[in-house]
């Protein structure tokens, strides 16, 4: 009794172990494995009937001689199609389908043989299949029937639907599969006129009665794919009516480099083994490489707290060797927790690539850009009217400039210049400056900050005229706007109009007041007409995003921060402080609670100046939009462009308050005397050099150095001293 407790206690080991094995297996691996057998078994099979298959191959044709019949070669072929369907296949789970339909291929195959030529054609199995069917049905009926169901298995080895919808496919893998598609249509058709021929030696068919069914099934997929017209769709006969040649893809690069993560199945290992030294259950999933990082997906075990595998953090990046990874708890939509690790070696996302796919190329949608990759490797796009605003922030090198040029390149290369303009703002320089002289600009690119404020001002203006022409014509957005231009074929056009500011900071510095209100007011109201912001900063203080800045900009993108204080800062969360820089990033969409981690696409200085190049010389200069930078400052905001100092009106007012209050600061004299920042600052350093006021002591108040009884005989700075 002990021997047989012993001897299943053993059995059952061994049973657990080959589970756990197949079980770590990756689906893909899976697959190709199955595939290479069912090829393997193919070659088998051609073997044995050539008598080159030694003695097992001898009995294997004997026995499926027997069973198959004349049908023997659909055996090979049905194991080839099962392995092509194996290798090509996008989806994970459809090993059962594959094979059952490998099968009912096989057995419809000898059916058909055997109800065309009778007897034992097809073998015993054809002759056990098409027995009773001939007892049951009428000839006819039952060649339906066997057709029918020869389609099918064809289907479920092929997962391929008859009436099959363009999809907006996220990789353009479809090539291969029609190829063997178009292949396997081939043989249908050989079969169906052997079958046809051997039928019209038995019986008269008219033509009619075959081809009756099939004109039905062509008008319904006619009015299937008939689409319902829309506003979007309409604003594609608007591009139609300019004459605007787009930037050819050669202009690009592709992807460059091939990631690398190492020995996936002993990290995954090395995690579920790590975790359970914590006392931690964890069940492994699937196993996502991306451009940058692989994501190994697990599933706690019931009453596990996500908390105590997070706060492992450290723990797994030690034994691992990588850092920094990442954790994703839980995985968004999903019952899974992801593990990011970073890979050995990257792979270069290449914007040519993203522009030439599918979904980019079919939608309709005039500001959608490509964002890169997400960690599984799928193209990621994003619209930036739905956002309608987009905050990017990140640390010197990290990427930011970068996710600038890509954006601007993927806008150009969908709309002309009557249906896009641009007004671009470089403080620096030289990030920008290469875009000078496109005809989408509606100014050349401004790198002066108080031309900055000139050219926002006309934009909140350009709103409110938008909003005039929209309320007039009684509709509620630019799209149904130019829709309605475009049926009629009069009016004016609308063109979006997207501002891109690269250093926030820099404007921020020198007129907080100015800048901040121009670009909450455009965030909160300019979406309906079309006018978008693009807001990018390397120093991601609370000085510069303030709080009603990031309240009506929802949409970030987070790129490599130093600490988790700014990550904070632009997203309201941890995690960009754990990103690997070159282009890896958090993407916030305004409608979603998550980042979603993404490698952007990368575009070189090379690539954008061929790109404009091509612009420059296609089409003529640009038309720049006059009073843009003319734009008046109104009275009130004048101060902050005003010298100050001791030619200022007020200087006598504030030096008097300063002396009588006995303290001076740029905020004290900002509350009494209603100033801005930058003209009492001038005031206060002005003070200073006339020895009015002491040096500046960090936050403290400026020492007055001069006392209220000595200025009540002396009425300037001048007599006092000389006194």
């Amino acid at each position: 009794m002990a021997g047989k407790t012993r001897k299943n206690g053993e059995s059952d080991k061994r049973g657990q172990a080959a589970k756990k094995w197949h079980s770590d297996l990756h689906p893909e691996t899976k697959k190709s494995i199955l595939a290479i057998l069912a090829f393997v078994g193919a070659v088998l099979f051609i073997l044995s009937f050539l008598g080159r298959g030694g003695t097992i191959g001898g009995y294997i044709f004997k026995i499926f001689d027997f069973l198959l019949g004349k049908g023997y070669f659909f055996a090979p072929l049905s194991l080839v199609l099962v392995g092509f369907s194996l290798m090509l296949s996008e989806k994970r789970h459809i090993l059962g389908a594959t094979f059952f339909g490998g099968v009912l291929f096989l057995f419809m195959s000898l059916a058909g043989i055997s109800l065309t030529f009778g007897d034992l054609r097809g073998g015993a199995l054809g002759s056990l299949i098409a027995t009773p069917l001939m007892r049951l049905f009428d000839f006819w009926a039952a060649l339906v029937i066997v057709l029918g169901f020869f389609s099918i298995s064809i289907l479920l080895m092929l997962n391929m639907p008859i009436l099959r919808r363009r999809e907006k496919s996220q990789e353009e893998t479809l090539a291969p599969v029609d190829g063997i598609t178009s292949g396997v249509k081939a043989v249908l058709e050989n079969i169906s006129t052997t079958i046809q021929t051997a039928l019209e030696k038995k019986e008269e068919v008219t033509a009619e009665a075959i081809d009756t069914p099939i004109s039905p099934a062509s008008t319904t997929v006619t009015a299937i794919a008939a689409p319902k017209e829309e506003p979007l769709i309409a604003l594609r006969k608007i591009n139609k009516r300019f004459d605007y040649t787009k930037p050819p893809f050669e202009l690009l690069q592709g992807d460059r480099g091939t990631p690398s993560s190492g020995d996936i199945r002993a990290n995954a290992n090395i995690i579920k083994r790590t975790l359970e030294n914590f006392g931690i259950d964890v069940e492994m999933g699937e196993i996502a490489i991306g451009p940058t990082v692989t994501q190994y997906t697990l599933r706690p075990a019931e009453g596990v707290k996500l908390a105590r595998i997070t706060a492992l953090h450290n723990d797994l990046s030690l034994a691992l060797a990588a850092h920094p990874i990442r954790i994703e708890a839980p995985i968004p939509g999903k019952s899974l927790a992801g593990i990011e690790v970073p890979n050995r070696s990257i792979a270069l996302v290449g914007l040519k690539v993203l522009l030439e796919n599918k979904i980019f190329q079919e939608s309709s949608q005039p500001l959608l850009f490509a964002l890169g990759r997400d960690v599984s490797g799928t193209p990621v796009f994003a619209d930036l009217a739905r956002m309608p605003h987009l905050l990017i922030s990140g640390a010197t090198g990290s990427g930011k400039s970068v996710c600038i040029h890509a954006l601007i390149t993927s806008f150009l290369y969908r709309n002309p210049p009557e249906m896009l303009r641009f007004i671009i703002v470089d403080p620096k320089r030289v990030e920008l400056s290469t875009y000078n002289d496109i005809p989408h600009l509606l100014t050349p690119v401004i790198t002066d900050p108080k031309t900055t404020i000139q050219a926002l001002r006309w934009a909140t203006k350009e709103m409110d005229r938008r909003y005039d022409m929209l309320s007039s014509h009684q509709v509620r957005d630019i799209t149904n706007y130019n829709a309605g231009i475009a049926k009629s074929q009069e009016g004016e056009l609308l063109p979006y109009l997207v501002i891109v500011i690269d250093e926030l900071a820099d404007l921020m510095a020198m007129f907080p007041r100015e800048v901040e209100s121009s670009i909450i007011r455009l965030a909160q109201m300019a979406r309906a007409v079309g006018i978008h912001l693009i807001v990018a900063t390397q120093r991601p203080s609370v000085e510069v995003l303030t709080g009603l800045i990031k309240a009506n900009i929802t949409s970030r993108i987070a790129f490599q921060v130093a600490s988790q204080v700014d990550s904070r800062t632009i997203l309201d969360m941890a995690g960009a402080e754990k990103l690997l820089g070159n282009g890896d990033m958090l993407f916030l969409a305004g409608d979603t609670a998550k980042p979603r981690r993404i490698q952007g696409a990368f575009v070189s200085e090379q690539e954008i100046k061929r790109v404009v190049d091509f612009l420059r010389e296609e089409i003529e200069a640009p038309e720049y939009e006059e009073g843009i930078l003319d734009t008046k400052i109104e009275e009130d905001q004048a101060e902050e462009f005003s010298g100050g100092g001791d030619n200022d009106p007020i200087y006598e007012e504030a030096k008097t308050l300063v002396i009588e209050a006995g303290k001076a600061s740029a905020s004290y004299l900002q509350r009494r005397l209603r100033l801005g920042y930058a003209r009492a600052a001038r005031i206060l350093d002005t003070m200073e050099a006339r020895g009015v006021v002491g040096p500046a002591d960090g936050a403290k108040p400026r020492e007055v150095l001069i006392k209220r009884e000595s200025m009540a005989g002396s009425n300037n700075d001048e007599e006092f001293y000389a006194s």
